[in-house]
């Protein structure tokens, strides 16, 4: 794993990154734009997820069979994803295949076909993929979180929208919101493994010319109105009870997302963790339950999450804010911070020996952040961390005007959670 990740601006603007990693046999790139979920305007909620799928569905050169067969059949494997501020476009193979993974990806970005038929399709598989997450509890009761935590604002919409924002998706608007937003301005290509900086930017060069096109995205800042605590809850005849909790926190840009880091380990991020040790190993109330962090430019989310039997829905969640209670009461000791440390440090450092996880921490950190920290110099903050700073940030964070929650329960209790749903 190197320590340096060259950087170099083309005269168009489009950025290249390399992490170099000369011991591994094997290659990822990836193409990143700045663009997501909280870009859209309500009307096209789902434009940029809906824009995802039509990449893969063929360009001039090649049919949506081809682009798939011309990555798998060298043994590799393609991808995308869509966030609320970035969009990425991966692939991964051997090493000696990697101008085969540099053309595909820049087929698919510069010169998507976006035929009608294929609109008109695709519309209908994402319409199918909404029902099917409504038919997975535990992935809606985050998107009833997500309402909750950002109501009515961009944050809080589902980021593959709705069978009505889909409908009003037609091919113009498409092909105008792709012009205006994939441009090279806005786009990074990451590349991690067997590579050298040079001969990286060489190639991409080749494939990506064009002149400086586009402006920095604009979005709603997020809202901080909330009062108390807010609930949403769902009576559904589901096996299970779904609870997701969050709690308004930091940025990405916020020093103290070390330290609330830090006291997600502690909490939930492990089967040492004080969660996990008192909701299952304890009282065997859940079979998982695990708690996370989620940063945005401007805001960000401490959150759980639990699956349990609707009976103990009350019970678990009590004893679950009375856990969070502690922290804010009693730092937490020196050794437990200790451990919380090696295991987010060691946690890094394993992910990292991975191409495909280097790849997406250089694309990733240089979207967000303008610039690309090493895995050292974030161990230092990491290592800076006091058990004072740590518990601060659970004072801070562990509020009734931070609270939110998500539940889907075959049960009607909702004046019974909602009378928890208090640190008081």
């Amino acid at each position: 794993m190197t320590g340096v990740y060259p950087i170099t601006t083309l005269p168009n603007g489009l950025r290249i990154i390399t992490a170099p990693m000369p011991q591994m046999g094997s290659v990822s790139v990836g193409i990143w734009i700045g663009i997501g979920g909280r870009y859209e305007s309500r009307r096209v909620t789902g434009i940029s997820h809906f824009i995802e799928h039509l990449l893969f569905k063929g360009t001039h050169r090649r049919t949506a069979k081809q682009i798939s067969q011309t990555v798998e059949g060298v043994g590799g494997y393609l991808n995308a994803f869509t966030g609320e501020e970035n969009t990425c476009y991966y692939a991964k193979a051997s090493d000696r295949h990697m101008a085969i993974l540099l053309d595909v990806l820049a087929d698919m970005y510069r010169h998507p076909k976006l035929a009608n038929t294929d609109i008109a399709k695709e519309r209908q598989v994402i319409k199918e993929e909404l029902l099917m997450y409504r038919d997975q509890p535990d992935h809606y009761v985050q998107e009833l979180l997500t309402e909750s935590l950002w109501p009515d604002h961009p944050l809080g919409r589902a980021l593959a929208g709705t069978p009505a924002t889909l409908d009003a998706i037609d091919r113009a608007t498409v092909v105008n919101f792709k012009a205006n937003h994939y441009t090279p301005g806005k786009t990074i290509v990451a590349v991690a493994g067997h590579c050298e900086h040079a001969d990286i930017v060489a190639r991409v060069e080749k494939i990506f010319p064009g002149p400086r096109a586009g402006k920095p995205g604009r979005y709603e800042p997020a809202r901080d109105g909330q009062r108390a605590p807010q609930l949403k809850f769902l009576t559904k005849p589901v096996e299970q009870a779904h609870l997701a909790i969050a709690l308004r926190s930091y940025s990405r840009h916020d020093s103290r997302r070390f330290a609330l880091k830090l006291l997600s380990v502690i909490l939930g991020e492990n089967m040492s963790s004080r969660l996990f040790q008192t909701i299952r190993e304890k009282y065997g109330l859940a079979y998982s339950i695990q708690s996370a962090t989620s940063y945005f430019s401007d805001t960000g989310a401490f959150l759980i999450s639990a699956g349990l039997d609707a009976k103990r829905l009350p019970k678990a969640l009590k004893l679950i804010l009375q856990e969070l209670k502690k922290l804010a009461v009693r730092a937490p000791s020196a050794v437990e911070l200790r451990r919380a440390k090696d295991y987010a440090i060691g946690q890094m450092r394993l992910g990292l020996e991975s191409t495909s996880n280097q790849m997406m921490w250089c694309g990733e950190h240089l979207l967000a952040y303008g610039q690309v920290q090493t895995p050292a110099e974030i161990e230092q903050k990491i290592e800076a961390v006091t058990t004072d700073q740590v518990q601060e940030v659970a004072v801070a964070v562990f509020r009734d005007q931070r609270l939110n929650a998500a539940v889907i329960t075959p049960t009607k209790e909702e004046r019974v959670v909602s009378d928890l749903l208090s640190f008081a």
